[in-house]
């Protein structure tokens, strides 16, 4: 498997940068913020949503450094994103993230949201800060997108008959809006000509959309060290993502253990036996697969450099993640 941190190599030294600064963005306020901070800041995260920021800017920037607005946006992309994975561990009671404690198991759930809304609010105060109406609009885009996605997840939990179609949308809400608009708001940021801003839109789409395809895959086929929590939680949280989906089509039985919610005893260890001996993995590989694909062909409007080579080598890292 591709290592991050050989990946990330162009954009290295702009990554440690926008770690410091993050610590100092949030925790100056309040002690308990400021602890949350710092831990949320220093849980092992790999980094890829700002580091992509980071690869458009210079990509697009190439024969000058990159802004100070593009950092910003860099770590208005983290912030973000860091948000929204403080709520997703409240909305799931989970205690461990990374295999690391997280703010609601560390504090509670009431400091949890407010950890999390502080941050959704400080984020959208230094987009404001950005004086760049349409990223604004890009990136605000984004939080509603996050809180569509949630809400589309929990009411249709154990619901045999979401599509595909349907699941995409939810996955595009939830990992992939993030990655798109921020890609399109730092081309935005470089003045690029508007075919490039959409190319990268569309990058960063398929990219994300690869990206929850894997995560998924793994809920089935990680182990609880890698996966920092039980395998199969998801789905024992009545979360259908593409193995389930593609599965229940070739096993129709399974759609009576998920509408029971899995009440019966072994319910949940047939469920996961029976995804294992369908297609439905494979074919969650193949859709990542595709996705990753479509993203890299994107990339085809950018002139050559080391983070153009970097943001190519991103799709492939997303697929090593699977082997």
């Amino acid at each position: 498997m591709i290592s991050t941190t050989s990946l990330l190599a162009p954009v290295e030294k702009d990554l440690q940068t926008l770690t410091d600064n993050l610590k100092k963005l949030v925790g100056a306020r309040h002690p308990i913020l400021g602890a949350a901070a710092e831990h949320l800041f220093d849980a092992g995260g790999k980094r890829i949503r700002p580091a992509i920021v980071l690869l458009v800017s210079r990509a697009t920037m190439i024969d000058q450094d990159i802004t100070p607005r593009h950092r910003r946006l860099a770590e208005i992309t983290e912030m973000i994103h860091t948000a929204s994975l403080v709520h997703d561990d409240v909305v799931d009671e989970a205690d461990l993230r990374r295999n690391v404690p997280t703010v609601n198991n560390l504090f509670d759930n009431r400091i949890a949201v407010l950890a999390g809304d502080f941050l959704f609010a400080q984020s959208s105060w230094y987009l404001a800060n950005l004086d760049n109406l349409e990223v604004v609009k890009l990136l605000s885009e984004v939080i509603r997108d996050f809180a569509e996605g949630e809400i589309l997840q929990g009411l249709n939990r154990f619901d045999t008959s979401l599509s595909i179609e349907t699941y995409l949308e939810k996955s595009y809400y939830k990992t992939a809006s993030l990655i798109a608009n921020s890609a399109k708001a730092a081309a935005i940021l470089s003045d690029t000509e508007r075919s490039i801003a959409d190319n990268l839109y569309q990058y960063g789409r398929h990219l994300g959309l690869a990206f929850q395809i894997v995560d998924d895959v793994f809920d089935f086929t990680g182990s609880t060290e890698v996966l920092g929590k039980p395998a199969g939680s998801d789905l024992a949280s009545g979360i259908l993502t593409s193995p389930a989906l593609y599965a229940i089509k070739e096993k129709p039985y399974l759609e009576v253990l998920i509408e029971r919610e899995f009440s019966e005893e072994g319910d949940l260890e047939e469920a996961l036996n029976m995804i294992h001996d369908t297609q439905g993995i494979h074919k969650s590989r193949e859709l990542a697969k595709y996705h990753s694909e479509q993203a890299l062909k994107c990339l085809d409007c950018l002139e050559s450099s080391d983070s153009t080579r970097a943001l190519k080598d991103l799709t492939d890292y997303v697929l090593s993640r699977l082997y």
